[in-house]
């Protein structure tokens, strides 16, 4: 198909994606009227704190981004596989403990391998936790919306429980770990600045993601069981279940690395709250970005910076950083609605 005819369709998909987002952004100006909250000031303080300079930017609108990125692309693997992961909280959970405990171990190792282990730690765990939904789906048939959504609640248990037991810290006063070694923290990547190379690996991930959905046979069997599942197991003979589990155990892996992102290059410790929501934000993401890696990549960027307007929002204006749910909300909504009718 020639460039000419892929035109219209990019520009379709560029509408389709920046429809949902101006329409959030417009409720979100209606909610700030009736609430009695000035709208230009609660504007001009969200812009501030998203792209007001290079360190807002940058250290917190991209910082708020990288995680929303991973998993929006973890998202995004197991959806075109027509598998729905919905428990990338537990995942991300489960990477940052696994991340964690393999960080606390390493001081007397060389960053060079030290990151790397942690890293791969967070994509184990993440796999590991999204296995028993593979095996329910493969073997009984049950839908992993349930299992991977109710293992989210379990994710957060654990980490409580690590975070008040075995993984304490070292004075057992506070319910959080130990910093894990220098070594196994991710390097800003300026200085004076917040953001870590895990932004880097994001930008990463969702390049080697869209060429490998695009331009490989397991790209093409994965779009194919997710676009039409019976016409590619009568046509293509793919196996259906095994395509899906696979992208399945990839996309909570990918969250799980999420996790370890977080671990080793913002928080360098393990305690309760570490995702304010992540896992959830991340739909959204996939959803604005049309499930289309780089997409993905510039939806992620754009609620990094609502994350982090938010913030500005409340310290600035006195508006309740909630208020920015609300942009979530339709940006969901309005997306679900737009795929469906362009389906």
């Amino acid at each position: 198909m020639s460039g000419t005819a892929l035109a219209p369709d990019r520009t379709r998909s560029l509408l389709q994606a920046t429809v949902p987002l101006g329409l959030g952004l417009l409720v979100l100006a209606g909610f700030l009227v009736l609430a009695g909250f000035p709208v230009m000031p609660a504007v001009n303080a969200l812009w501030r704190g998203a792209f007001g300079s290079w360190y807002a930017f940058s250290s917190a609108a991209l910082v708020h981004a990288t995680p929303l990125i991973i998993l929006g692309l973890a998202f995004t693997l197991g959806s075109k596989a027509g598998a729905i992961n919905v428990g990338m909280e537990g995942q991300f959970a489960a990477g940052a403990i696994a991340a964690t405990w393999v960080g606390l171990h390493l001081g007397a190792l060389p960053a060079m391998v030290a990151i790397p282990i942690v890293l791969a730690a967070g994509l184990l765990g993440g796999a590991v936790w999204i296995t028993a939904p593979v095996i329910l789906r493969i073997k009984f048939g049950i839908t992993e919306v349930i299992s991977t959504l109710l293992l989210n609640f379990v994710g957060y248990a654990a980490v409580s429980y690590a975070v008040t037991g075995p993984l304490q810290e070292s004075g057992r006063t506070y319910p959080q770990s130990d910093a894990i070694a220098a070594s196994a923290r991710l390097p800003q990547l300026s200085h004076g600045s917040r953001l870590h190379l895990g932004f880097v690996l994001a930008l990463v991930t969702a390049a080697l993601l869209s060429v490998l959905l695009r331009r490989t046979t397991w790209g093409f069997r994965l779009r194919a069981v997710g676009a039409g599942p019976r016409a590619a197991a009568l046509t293509g003979r793919i196996p259906l279940t095994k395509v899906a589990g696979v992208a399945l155990l990839w996309s909570g892996a990918l969250a799980g690395l999420g996790g370890a992102v977080e671990v080793s290059g913002v928080s360098y410790a393990l305690f309760q709250n570490l995702s304010p929501g992540y896992g959830f934000t991340a739909i959204a993401v996939a959803l604005l970005g049309r499930e289309r890696p780089m997409l993905v990549l510039v939806a992620g960027v754009l609620f990094g910076a609502l994350e982090a307007g938010a913030g500005a929002m409340q310290r600035d204006a006195g508006i309740p950083a909630v208020a920015v749910q609300v942009v979530e909300a339709v940006v969901i909504i309005t997306a679900l609605l737009t795929a469906r009718r362009s389906a």
